[in-house]
């Protein structure tokens, strides 16, 4: 019998793992809005040091030509942009604890379920990899398709995250009644959740693009940037409004059918607030001329959307299961 504190402090654990790596991934947005990426343009160290420079003085006077042979032209301190990214890998190394701590936690399930302890595992190592994947997507000098990939590997990393605690809690969400939702729900839910997953690999391509133009105006004159947008922006944006339909339609069905102060109702209501947020971003994005503070919200509101979405499959996998059980 495991000790109903233990397996509260694993979720509690679990669940600062889940905000923790969601905060990395807007801190992560942060430093790509803001053409920080190579603000460090070694790993692990920045600029050959653990604690990086405060002062272009603190580099060799020939650094330039250092980063050059290196394969890094044009390589300029700037402290803000070197501390920006310095940051993002400090959060990131506090995430690699938080899910140490998560695995290790998660082993007093051994006895009763095993595979919560295996997903834990496999969790810390997939964080191990993203480590190795942040260091590869620096040395490729932030080719486009590593920035993708290294996303994508964290929305799945949050994925395992949210049904390892999901599944250490299953017998109090399979208490939710969701018998009055449309037998379609379902079928809604898992292309909401597709589309998302096309809609953000739709926004990456927009961002490796946006990414080429910033560099081109020299991360200045934003509101030029949008002439230069490629057509798959235009099919993003439009396709937001698809999104956004399909989720009122998921959230209004809650809303009837379920109990008002359910769990799953509020999740509901967030995810009803994560899309019109998103949504909101992009506007800013596409008619604000770009500002910095609307790229990371709307890739972190994203990111968010799927979590949620996955939660409600989780939710009504696990109620569903108990309702055929109860027959």
């Amino acid at each position: 019998m495991i000790d109903s504190q233990e397996i509260l402090r694993f979720r509690r654990l679990g669940t600062l793992t889940i905000f923790a790596v969601y905060f990395v991934i807007l801190v992560g947005g942060i430093v790509r809005a803001s053409g920080a990426g190579m603000g460090c343009p070694d790993w692990p160290t920045c600029f050959g040091q653990w604690i990086p420079p405060t002062d272009e003085s603190q580099l060799p006077a020939n650094y330039h030509e250092i980063y050059a042979e290196r394969g890094y032209e044009n390589t300029q301190f700037n402290p803000v942009k070197t501390w920006t990214e310095y940051t993002n890998r400090l959060v990131g190394v506090s995430i690699g604890f938080l899910i140490f701590l998560t695995a290790w936690s998660s082993r007093i399930f051994l006895k009763t379920d095993k595979t919560i302890f295996y997903l834990a595992l496999s969790v810390f190592l997939l964080v191990g990899f993203q480590g190795w994947l942040g260091s590869a997507v620096v040395a490729s000098n932030l080719k486009p398709y590593m920035i993708t990939l290294h996303m994508l590997l964290a929305l799945f990393i949050v994925a395992l995250l949210i049904y390892t605690i999901a599944r250490s809690q299953r017998d109090a969400l399979s208490q939710m009644d969701t018998r009055r939702l449309p037998e379609k729900f379902d079928a809604v839910l898992i292309a909401a959740m597709v589309m998302t997953l096309v809609q953000v690999a739709m926004g990456t391509q927009v961002r490796e693009a946006v990414d080429f133009i910033a560099h081109e105006h020299s991360y200045i004159e934003r509101q030029f940037w949008r002439d230069d947008f490629p057509i798959i922006f235009y099919v993003h944006r439009s396709f937001s409004s698809i999104i956004l339909f399909t989720n009122l339609w998921l959230v209004w069905k809650i809303v009837q059918s379920a109990d008002k102060n359910s769990l799953f109702t509020r999740t509901g209501y967030s995810l009803a607030a994560l899309v019109v947020i998103a949504i909101l971003a992009g506007i800013s994005l596409d008619r604000l001329g770009v500002p910095p503070v609307a790229q990371p919200i709307h890739l972190l509101m994203a990111n968010l959307i799927f979590g949620v979405q996955f939660f409600l499959y989780i939710c009504r996998h696990y109620s569903k299961k108990a309702d055929i059980g109860s027959n």
